[in-house]
């Protein structure tokens, strides 16, 4: 039996689509493929989901894609515990990655869960990472 992928959505990716950038189409065509309940959220993200919208006084959006993940769309959100902080400060050493990366890496270890990112700074052996051309490109 094959199990089921399940997907930590990185920062970049729902800003893609929020702010319809030049991928906004690729991503909005992941999200059509991905079922809601193999799609996850870091509370990491969505603060600074929060901070990049706020500054960019984008706030209906922001309170759309809240409404959008939680309400609607029953994503689920992840955190870390306090002591899960140290296997942050760990894989920053380890893997040369920036505090963000590392969190999102955390996160993706403690849920197994593949990390969809455009970001480069993942393309590290250990970590399990997809772009969602990737994932599109194979549906």
């Amino acid at each position: 039996m094959e199990t089921k992928v399940r997907y930590l959505v990185d920062t970049n990716v729902w800003l893609e689509r929020l702010l319809d950038q030049e991928k906004s189409v690729v991503v909005s065509k992941f999200f059509d493929l991905i079922s809601t309940d193999s799609l996850f959220v870091s509370d990491f993200s969505i603060h600074s989901i929060g901070v990049i919208l706020s500054r960019l006084k984008k706030y209906d959006i922001f309170k759309k894609f809240i409404n959008d993940l939680f309400i609607n769309g029953q994503i689920e959100l992840l955190s870390l515990d306090s002591s899960d902080l140290l296997d942050v400060i760990d894989n920053i050493q380890r893997y040369k990655i920036d505090f963000d990366d590392s969190y999102q890496f955390s996160i993706a270890q403690k849920y197994d869960l593949t990390i969809v990112t455009f970001d480069k700074d993942f393309n590290i052996k250990d970590i399990k990472k997809k772009t969602p051309d990737d994932i599109v490109g194979k549906k």
